[in-house]
Parts: structure tokens; sequence; C-alpha cells
């Protein structure tokens, strides 16, 4: 008798503990006089990093034979490019490396077409537009301009300090708004982003790309609005 009213008693105690853990749990106090609110502040930077893809593609019916193709191609023109490299200024890398089989109207492979791709950028654009005018064999099927890290990171900086502020400011309007005197912090997100147009992708022949060797590729750099978005809540007070 003495073992199972012991366990009853146990049983007992842990449903009070229960009751009494829900019970605290329905009393936590609903947040009253929390206002969600966001602000953006957005800057326009001149890109100073310039991308140039040039391309390389070759065709047959032997696989092998079309990679040691594009291999013969692709071989110069990096060591070209890498003769020419300086970090930051011109970077140089391959990009797709790639074989694959196009099929005829009775589903069978009907020959091999490859790819192969050499990544010029840097922000020596005279430089960068330079070297990609001297690369043989390859044609430019992209070029464009985008925001260098350090150039992008140095304006999120500049462009938050106004996008908190901003919130900040806009916060405290809307506390004295609503008859506060003023408002407390309770979470917040920063966000940054950086827009530009989509470079426009161009395709060369190979005589134009011929003509155009030993020239520089002319381009002109635009602009990239960098974003930062302050979002979260506030107490009022």
């Amino acid at each position: 008798m003495t073992c199972c009213f012991s366990f009853v008693q146990r049983v007992f105690f842990v449903l009070l503990a229960l009751a009494a853990t829900g019970a605290s749990a329905q009393v936590v106090p609903v947040p009253e006089n929390v206002v969600q609110l966001s602000a953006a502040s957005t800057v326009e930077v001149p890109q100073d990093l310039l991308v140039i893809q040039l391309q390389a593609t070759r065709e047959g019916t032997d696989p092998a034979r079309v990679q040691a193709e594009l291999k013969a191609v692709l071989e110069p023109a990096l060591a070209q490019a890498r003769r020419e490299a300086q970090p930051e200024t011109l970077e140089v890398r391959t990009g797709t490396f790639s074989v694959l089989p196009r099929y005829g109207r009775d589903r069978r492979i009907a020959s091999w077409v490859g790819t192969a791709e050499l990544v010029l950028e840097g922000t020596d654009t005279a430089r960068v537009s330079e070297a990609a005018g001297r690369v043989t064999g390859m044609v430019v099927v992209n070029a464009g301009f985008r925001l260098s890290r350090a150039r992008r990171e140095r304006a999120e900086r500049e462009v938050q300090g106004q996008a908190i502020a901003l919130f900040r400011a806009r916060a405290g309007e809307i506390a004295k708004g609503f008859g506060f005197t003023g408002f407390s912090l309770r979470e917040v997100s920063v966000n940054a982003q950086d827009m530009a147009p989509a470079p426009m992708a161009r395709m060369l022949s190979k005589e134009a790309n011929a003509s155009a060797a030993e020239s520089p590729l002319p381009v002109e750099a635009g602009k990239s609005a960098v974003t930062v978005n302050v979002s979260g809540s506030v107490q009022l007070r």
C-alpha cells in the first residue's frame, strides 16, 4: 500500500507541476504598442569591374576530336591572357568546358558540340578590353560591368548609415503621432543589395573577331544602385 500510495503521490505532484506550467504560459502578456516598420536608402555608384566572356565552339562526329580541338584553342588563349594578368586589375579564369551530344530527328546522336569559355575581368577596364582583343580563336559572347567587392562594400557602409537614420526618424515620427514620447528597438534586420541592368549578350562572327584582334573592345561603364533595407519592430513608450 505504501508503495502504491507514494506512486500516486508522485503522479499527483507531476500533474500539479504541469498545470502550473500551463497556467504560467497562459499569463504571458501579449505585446502592446509594438509597430512594424521599414526604411530604405539608395545610392548610385559607378561600376568599376569589367567582365568579358570569350567562347570557342567546335562540332564533329568524334567527341574526343572535338575536345582536342577545343583544348588546342583554349590553351594558347589562356597562356596569352595569363601573361597580362595582375591581381584585381586583370584576372583570368576559365568558364564552361563541355562536349555534349546533338540529336537528329531519329533521336540518335548526329554530332557532338563542344564549348570552351575564357573569362577576363578586372578594374583596369582598358587593360581588360585590350587583353580580350588580343585573344585569337575565340569570340566575345558577353561583356558587362558590375561593382567590385571593395566599391560595393564602401557604398553599403555609406548607405547603411543613411538607412538606419531614416528608420530611427520614422520610428520617432510614428511614436509622436500616436502620442508616445519615444521608442525602443525590439528587433531589426539590415539587408543590402545592388542592382544594375543586365549586360547585353553579343556574339561576334569569326571574321569580326579576326579584324578586332590587337584592338581593344569598345566598352562603357554604367552605374549600379546599392540599396540597404532596414526593417523591424519598435516598442512605443
